[in-house]
């Protein structure tokens, strides 16, 4: 049977008005703590019809030597790829008015409430940031903390009692963990990665930063840090605390983990193939209803060794 609009004509045209004031406001509106899309550079380059990414690796192998003139032994050398398959997902949610909210605004001459749409586009940022840190098993996506070959750096366990905790460790013994977890992508690689960022749980990078680097210093251990690292950022990030770990289900580190990587696009990237959008309203009864709809393939690693996580800090 035909469903009929419970709204006049008059009615029609304010709830419009309003849907037009509530979807451009939301991008400006939505605030969030949530650390991925400052850490991860994000594309959206891949079109949000396609149902998968395929990306390569490529390496060489081969040498070359000092030949005599008429030599047909040169040697050979090749390209190897490797390709890797990444699926996209679409990520959904929805608010909506009903009908006497919307009589009762423009009875009122005030503007339906924004925090509907607010609540709708900070949900699914939450999801992305999940899947950003840590992939999603039953869709098979992955995340930073998920991708395979990343390396891992071990952090000496100096510290009181034998721990690798920074809690029980000097300025010294800290600066050292920091340093050999940066310099361990760049002996890794021979110098073709460099790391330009680092991300500690907010606990450590707050005991850096307000504790000095000697006695004898007038400079915290991360003001130091910065110096003899001038080209390396200093992030923090609540999603590698231990606790975040295993609420997420990550079960590979021990303790508080650090990242140490070139935050590149050209390195990783956040794909996102579809921003956040909010599609025509659609009636149900007595509400009416905004679908919301995004598109995401997780983080794709182009290069794990421009990458080193250091555990147990």
């Amino acid at each position: 049977m035909p469903q009929y609009t419970n709204l006049d004509a008059g009615e029609t045209i304010f709830f419009n008005r309003q849907l037009e004031y509530i979807k451009p406001r939301t991008y400006d509106v939505v605030k969030s703590p949530l650390k991925a899309f400052e850490l991860i550079p994000v594309s959206s380059e891949v079109n949000p019809g396609a149902e998968s990414i395929v990306y390569y690796q490529y390496d060489q192998s081969g040498f070359a030597k000092i030949i005599a003139n008429y030599a047909d032994d040169l040697p050979r050398v090749d390209v190897h790829g490797k390709e890797f398959v990444s699926r996209i997902k679409s990520v959904g949610d929805s608010y909506g008015y009903n009908l006497q909210e919307i009589r009762a605004a423009q009875y009122a001459g005030t503007n339906l409430t924004q925090r509907k749409a607010n609540a709708a586009a900070e949900a699914q940022r939450q999801l992305w940031n999940k899947i950003a840190f840590y992939g999603d098993k039953e869709y098979n996506l992955p995340g930073l903390l998920t991708s395979p070959n990343i390396p891992s750096a071990s952090v000496a366990a100096d510290g009181t009692g034998s721990t690798t905790t920074w809690s029980t460790k000097t300025p010294a013994q800290i600066v050292r963990d920091v340093s050999a977890l940066i310099n361990s992508v760049i002996t890794l690689t021979g110098g073709a990665e460099q790391v330009n960022t680092v991300v500690l749980p907010l606990a450590n990078y707050t005991l850096i930063a307000t504790t000095k680097n000697s006695e004898s210093s007038d400079i915290t251990i991360l003001e130091f840090l910065q110096k003899v690292h001038p080209g390396v950022s200093f992030e923090w990030a609540n999603e590698i605390t231990a606790a975040s770990l295993a609420a997420a289900g990550v079960t590979d580190f021990t303790g508080n983990i650090m990242l140490a990587y070139n935050r590149s696009p050209d390195k990783l990237v956040l794909e996102m193939p579809q921003m956040f959008e909010q599609l025509p309203v659609q009636e149900r009864g007595l509400e009416y209803i905004v679908p919301c709809h995004s598109r995401i393939a997780g983080v794709l690693v182009y290069y794990p060794l421009s990458m080193a996580i250091g555990e147990g800090i």
